[in-house]
């Protein structure tokens, strides 16, 4: 057997942040199995006649199981082909990259990963600021805002969450956050904390608000719209 998985990183979305290992492994693959925010303009760089397979998982839509997700990976590399499993941002980071690692390693199949660049350091970019700060901001910590049922996860570490040197960045926490910030600053953390709500970074629909934990949990209390966001707060955020 000669299939072979490359699991590419894409970016947050624009296709000028590809690396050039990235474009390579899409312009030579026979399949690509995408997610929803590697779609458009990134695929122009795979090559032609590939297959073309979004496989992508939305909150509130109909998506793929992951069970499926990785058979279909396993099934194209037995037939002898070259695929990219096209991830967001970089695919060992809230990707599920373990669960089809694991399958392929079951069936034998040979693999490499390829990073990209997270969303978390593109929002930071579009902001204009670092993630980290000397003397007020030494550690950084991601973390998502949601379990495998949709809720705010019961196991977080509520005092690293609540630190206020820590640079913090939530993950598809939008839905969970108004929770997350009442946990917060019951654990102490002040209400006008510096917050950004970063919504479709790098894309041409990019918008970055600059908030507090209180006044964006107030706001996503009523409306979480529909675009794919990060949320990151801390000393850092501050203008």
């Amino acid at each position: 057997m000669t299939g072979f998985v490359s699991f590419v990183g894409s970016g947050p979305g624009d296709p000028e942040l590809l690396t050039l290992k990235a474009v390579d492994r899409l312009k030579r693959a026979d399949a690509v199995l995408f997610d929803d925010l590697s779609s458009g303009p990134i695929l122009s760089h795979a090559r032609s006649g590939a297959d073309l397979v979004g496989v992508g998982k939305r909150a509130g839509r109909p998506s793929p199981k992951q069970r499926h997700v990785s058979r279909l990976l396993v099934e194209y590399a037995q037939m002898d082909q070259r695929i990219v499993r096209l991830k967001s941002g970089d695919s060992g980071l809230f990707g599920r990259l373990e669960e089809e690692l694991v399958a392929l390693r079951g069936a034998g199949i040979p693999y490499e990963i390829i990073p990209g660049v997270p969303s978390a350091f593109a929002a930071a970019a579009a902001v204009g600021i670092p993630l980290t700060r000397r003397m007020t901001s030494r550690r950084v910590q991601f973390v998502t805002g949601h379990d495998v049922t949709g809720a705010l996860p019961t196991d977080l570490n509520l005092d690293a969450l609540a630190d206020p040197s820590a640079s913090t960045v939530v993950f598809m926490g939008k839905r969970t956050f108004p929770a997350l910030v009442d946990a917060l600053i019951a654990k102490g953390l002040p209400a006008d904390t510096p917050a950004i709500f970063a919504e479709s970074v790098s894309s041409s629909d990019q918008q970055i608000t600059r908030t507090t934990l209180s006044k964006l949990a107030a706001q996503l209390t009523k409306e979480i719209g529909t675009k794919p966001a990060l949320i990151l707060y801390g000393p850092f955020a501050e203008s």
